[in-house]
């Protein structure tokens, strides 16, 4: 699409040669949707400002001593690192501070936070995972913030409920995630493309650099944990077994262990990501309000699918905050790969 920067149309060449920042990215766009309001636009703007301030952490976590766990759990029962209770108390800082939130789902927080008065005011609600992949910290390796916005679904004015909380993915207003790695890039869609943006540390401005970004139709990619495959269904057997068994294409295995940067990878170059359901964890091990719906909205929009065991995941209708759920994103042709395994398994049993 069309870039228009004051009152001035530019192809996707001149847009990334103007150098915008994600400020005047924001501004400059929100007009394309009529419901986007100045309070989301502030709200997008304090993403990117929490995101500033946690990858200046990352950067230094070895030397601000803030490495290593920090001797805490999560709602999870997980381990929390110390850069995770960070992430997660920068974000809620930040994003409590403004008028925008009317209340927020946090992956480390049991339940969900209310803002203002009692989440009277205020018009979105936004789910976060402060720091995906923070099992990887003390080894440097690239991990990330996953962040979802949807419209408040009771009235202003009104406390918030739980189906303020509770909405489909296809409601998500806005999805998005940080990737701190060996550059730090926001990556996000309003429903309309997506756009990524490097972070300039010289000058400490998002800048675009990845204008309608969309998946190959394929890859040559597979990501998934092996040590997983044994409990895994039958489907997601037969199509590694097809992923590894076919000559030619050059399919290869890459698993990172980090959602956001396994999933940017694949939408770079093109491949599947597959967490399936196991014996052990019949329900997935994922979270689909913090991690699956963000990144299916994500992919939708640039083109890609993604889906749980039974089909498209963004109509699930999640029944608690912290619901987990089996995930496969990626490239059409792969899912669609993946899809025909499950029909054959149908077939058969």
């Amino acid at each position: 699409m069309p870039y228009i920067r004051f009152g001035f149309e530019m192809n996707k060449t001149e847009a990334m040669s103007k150098a915008i920042t994600l400020q005047e990215f924001i501004m400059d766009t929100q007009a394309e949707f009529p419901f986007v309001s100045g309070q989301l636009t502030r709200l997008l703007t304090d993403i990117g400002v929490a995101a500033k301030i946690v990858n200046h952490q990352v950067n230094r976590a070895g030397l601000a001593g803030i490495l290593g766990e920090s001797g805490s759990q999560n709602t999870h029962n997980e381990s929390q690192q110390k850069l995770d209770v960070f992430a997660d108390r920068t974000f809620m800082r930040i994003l409590t501070a403004g008028k925008s939130v009317a209340g927020i789902g946090s992956e480390e927080q049991e339940n969900y936070i209310l803002c203002g008065d009692q989440g009277r005011s205020g018009k979105y609600v936004v789910m976060i995972d402060p720091l995906d992949g923070s099992s990887n910290i003390d080894v440097n390796v690239s991990i990330g913030t996953i962040f979802s916005i949807y419209r408040r679904v009771t009235p202003l004015g009104e406390p918030l409920s739980d189906q303020d909380f509770l909405q489909v993915g296809t409601e998500q207003v806005v999805a998005g995630y940080i990737l701190y790695g060996s550059s730090t890039m926001l990556v996000y869609t309003t429903g309309s493309g997506v756009n990524g943006f490097t972070l300039d540390p010289a000058v400490g401005e998002f800048f675009l650099s990845h204008p309608d970004m969309t998946f190959p139709e394929s890859g040559t990619v597979y990501s998934i944990n092996d040590a997983l495959l044994d409990a895994a269904p039958q489907a997601i057997k037969q199509f590694i077994a097809g992923c590894r068994e076919t000559k030619g294409l050059g399919l290869k295995g890459r698993y990172i262990g980090s959602l956001v940067t396994d999933f940017h990878r694949n939408l770079i170059k093109g491949g599947i990501y597959l967490y399936p359901s196991t014996t052990r964890h019949p329900e997935g091990k994922l979270r689909l309000m913090y991690e699956c719906n963000p990144l299916a909205f994500i992919a939708l929009q640039a083109g890609g699918l993604a889906e749980d065991n039974t089909g498209e995941i963004l109509t699930r209708q999640p029944s608690h905050l912290h619901e987990r759920s089996p995930f496969y994103v990626g490239s059409v042709n792969m899912i669609q790969g993946l899809r025909s395994c499950w029909i054959s398994k149908e077939k058969t049993s």
